[in-house]
């Protein structure tokens, strides 16, 4: 029996926690045995904090995933702070040859640990930037829901902990088995896309009045052709003048804002409305259904009707 050794924290979300026990849990042979054994340990046997109004209390120690055959570090509610806790403790027990996976922010305590160094990881959207910054040595992939490295795992956040389980058992034991933990969970047993869909930008306005005002000019008119030419002009600017402020301004060109926006305005028409494809192409700037998709499939991974199923629960055969 593969042995899973969860590893929690004061401020554990419950969410994570619960997901991991029930997933692993559920994982029967074709006899019906129990696949797995899944135990939990804390630095601090006793009462732990989750970040609801129900503690738990955990019996064991690190010392339990001395013989464990995965550890499991889901994150807490302390990590979103300036200072992510980063106890590493755990890994003075972890025998070689154990795989480590993490969930959400709990990529923090494995980078702190060194185990990302050199190698693909991932974290909640909006966590990345800290991330980024404390960890620069880690191959960080922000838009994708799940990574896997060796024998290093790490999960976007507390939803993608789920897609991670099921895509372990799958490697243990094969689809079949981590397809009926699916049905019994009520979940897809794989997800399209990353967690870049799940992610709302903001839209980076300037401080400057003048930006501010090209800024405002071009969201009114995404369906238009907009080139730097015409931002410049509606602000009586040079082309050199306006995207060099621009730049300064944003941080990043004109053309990649206006960009960024029309993909922005393409996922509001697909959510709220049952525009066609093609209408919506061309609200949002694209001019066709193709150009479109393309653009989606390259930021956030899905195509826009797979989009619109997730979001809106629009089905449209136009």
């Amino acid at each position: 029996m593969h042995r899973i050794v969860v590893c929690v924290r004061d401020g554990l979300l419950g969410m994570e926690f619960g997901s991991v026990h029930r997933l692993f849990g559920q994982a029967r042979s074709e006899d019906g045995e129990p696949l797995y054994s899944v135990v939990t340990c804390t630095a601090t046997p006793g009462p732990v904090r989750t970040d609801s109004d129900v503690n738990i209390v955990v019996e064991r120690g690190l010392e339990a995933v001395a013989d464990a055959d995965t550890v499991i570090v889901p994150a807490s509610d302390l990590d979103y702070g300036d200072d992510p806790v980063s106890d590493t403790a755990l890994f003075q027990w972890i025998r070689p040859g154990t795989r480590i996976a993490s969930i959400c922010t709990g990529a923090f305590v494995l980078a702190a640990a060194g185990l990302l160094d050199g190698r693909r990881a991932t974290t909640h959207w909006a966590s990345a930037e800290q991330f980024r910054a404390l960890y620069p040595q880690v191959r960080l992939e922000p838009n994708v829901l799940y990574t896997h490295d060796g024998d290093v795992l790490t999960a976007a956040g507390e939803a993608s902990g789920i897609d991670l389980c099921l895509y372990m058992i799958r490697c243990d034991f094969g689809s079949a088995v981590a397809n009926r933990v699916a049905r019994g969970t009520v979940v897809p047993p794989h997800r399209s896309g990353g967690q870049a869909q799940y992610v709302a930008p903001p839209v980076r306005r300037s401080t400057a009045s003048s930006i501010a005002a090209a800024q405002e000019w071009a969201l009114e008119r995404l369906h238009e052709p907009l080139s730097n030419e015409a931002l410049a002009s509606s602000v009586s600017m040079s082309v050199r003048t306006f995207t060099r402020r621009f730049t300064a301004e944003v941080g990043v060109s004109p053309a990649k804002w206006i960009a960024q926006q029309r993909v922005q305005r393409a996922k509001e028409l697909l959510e709220n409305t049952d525009h066609t494809i093609d209408r919506v192409a061309a609200e949002a700037g694209f001019g066709t259904a193709t150009s479109l998709r393309q653009q989606l499939m390259a930021d956030i991974g899905v195509s826009p009707r797979a989009y619109r199923a997730t979001w809106a629960g629009v089905t449209s055969s136009r």
